[in-house]
């Protein structure tokens, strides 16, 4: 089966999370002139104006037929029968054509750019950064042009990971004219990058290895004028010394008795450091450029009904501008002004405007049934939280809508719901599982919600096994294999045991 150009848009319109949606629009009314926004009062300003009576009818745009057709279809959308495409849109998404200015109208603030003049400038690179910094260091320009050639191999998490004579062997050839050739550019990088590690900031960047990066910022904490011991005491630094340079590799897996035992540091003595390294970072470029998470927002807001005792649902659509087709673009298509040519550019503008604002009513459509009958499906999570969730293959809500599988698929891509018990992955109500000792079904979501309640009880001083973890979700009625809870631990970012005890 092939599918149409329109079908995969409908699917990908379907698939697309709020803020995806939003920036679509964004692109298409930035490229279609048939489609705009409805502007608050924009309506009964333009009703007042050019003295027409004329009433207001929907305009519905095939992709399919002639031309011939096409027109004619223009030329009767004052008819009283709208088309049943249209009949899927309430209120301000409905695409009215009602006379009104182009958005773009005299005295009208023009909202793309607005958002343009709004959006956050793109933010410079841990490179681009650093290089500036050192461009104001004071030092002979022969030995700066090393330290800007040295700081191009530092990477985000602020590390120098590139050998010296690789280095040195890729410097550009000015570079090595400049200070007599790259011998003596590998001669001056480890006192280049002695300066770079102290004049850049923050601490540690320049590093080229975890060690060296975490002393760096122990001296510079040792060093610091303003040094507050309440906070890091002389002992504590000495402490956190020692354990960086000689210990590293016992104090990444948490064998901190075998540290005391090889050392005449108590185990207090060794925690007090422990506490002073976890203020420091293991990848300091990530202060200058931290990953940037985009905010989560959801498609849909879940609210309790106390009155019927049941939880309801809307989009969280407001957000979306009103759409609808541009009148005056679509009188064009009717005067003798315009060409073959130009009635046919119009025509194209005007049938993809009228197809994005049926694609997203179907959207809207879907969306609502499939999260409506998750609510139906999952009463128990909204009532007692996620271990009450249970399985719901997509399957079985397709087959409740009458819909394709792929198409509950999509409709649950990215999407997430605001609920009285946070903000919830769509697709995380959709779920396989198993049954507990009591014969009900139980998702393996909620397993692993209750095999993290397990880990959160547990005695940090003597933390749980894998099998002793399966022992004790045996006793909540769930019996699953030591192999399994290895796996959602893994998933879950729960360390193993030797790793969760503390000392």
């Amino acid at each position: 089966m092939k599918l149409s150009p329109r079908v995969i848009q409908s699917m990908e319109i379907l698939q697309m999370p709020l803020a995806d949606l939003e920036q679509r629009i964004e692109e298409e009314l930035e490229s279609n002139m048939a489609l705009e926004i409805i502007e608050p009062h924009a309506d009964k300003a333009a009703k007042t104006t050019e003295g027409t009576d004329r009433p207001d009818r929907e305009l519905t745009i095939t992709d399919s037929g002639n031309a011939r057709d096409d027109f004619a279809r223009l030329d009767s959308f004052q008819t009283d029968q709208p088309d049943a495409a249209d009949n899927a849109f309430d209120g301000p998404n409905r695409a009215n054509l009602e006379p009104g200015s182009n958005r773009n109208a005299a005295g009208d603030r023009d909202g793309k750019m607005d958002a343009m003049a709004a959006a956050p400038a793109r933010q410079a690179s841990v490179s681009e950064q650093l290089r500036e910094q050192w461009s104001l260091t004071e030092m002979d320009a022969d030995l700066r042009a090393i330290g800007a050639h040295l700081i191009s191999y530092i990477d985000e998490d602020g590390y120098i990971r590139t050998p010296f004579d690789q280095i040195a062997d890729q410097a550009p050839q000015p570079l090595a004219e400049l200070v007599g050739g790259r011998e003596k550019i590998l001669e001056q990088l480890p006192w280049v990058l002695e300066e770079v590690q102290l004049v850049l900031e923050p601490t540690g960047v320049g590093a080229r290895d975890a060690r060296e990066c975490l002393l760096l910022q122990l001296d510079a904490i040792q060093n610091d004028p303003d040094f507050n011991e309440d906070t890091a005491t002389d002992d504590a630094i000495e402490a956190a010394r020692w354990l960086v340079a000689d210990h590293l590799d016992d104090l990444m897996n948490n064998r901190l008795p075998k540290i005391a035992e090889r050392t005449t540091l108590t185990l207090e003595e060794i925690k007090t450091g422990v506490q002073l390294l976890r203020r420091l970072s293991l990848a300091p470029g990530k202060r200058l450029a931290p990953d940037r998470s985009e905010p989560i927002i959801p498609d849909a807001i879940v609210e309790y009904d106390e009155d019927n005792d049941r939880y309801v649902a809307y989009l969280n659509d407001r957000s979306l501008m009103n759409l609808r087709i541009n009148r005056d673009y679509a009188d064009m298509v009717r005067t003798r002004e315009l060409d073959k040519q130009g009635k046919e550019f119009v025509r194209k503008n005007l049938s993809n405007a009228q197809w994005l604002v049926d694609a997203i009513g179907q959207r809207r459509d879907t969306l609502l049934r499939v999260i409506h009958a998750v609510l139906d499906a999952q009463r128990d999570f909204f009532d007692f939280g996620p271990e009450s969730l249970r399985p719901l293959p997509m399957t079985q809500v397709a087959e409740q809508l009458g819909i394709h599988v792929a198409t509950v698929s999509r409709a649950v891509s990215d999407k997430y719901l605001q609920t009285p018990r946070g903000v919830v992955p769509l697709r995380r109500f959709f779920t396989g599982g198993t049954q507990n000792d009591a014969g009900d079904d139980v998702s393996w979501e909620a397993i692993k919600a209750a095999m993290q309640d397990v880990v959160d009880k547990e005695n940090k001083a003597k933390p749980l096994s894998d099998e002793a973890i399966v022992r004790e979700l045996k006793k909540r009625g769930v019996e699953i294999a030591r192999r399994t809870v290895a796996k959602y631990r893994d998933q879950l970012g729960i360390p193993a045991a030797r790793m969760r005890k503390t000392f």
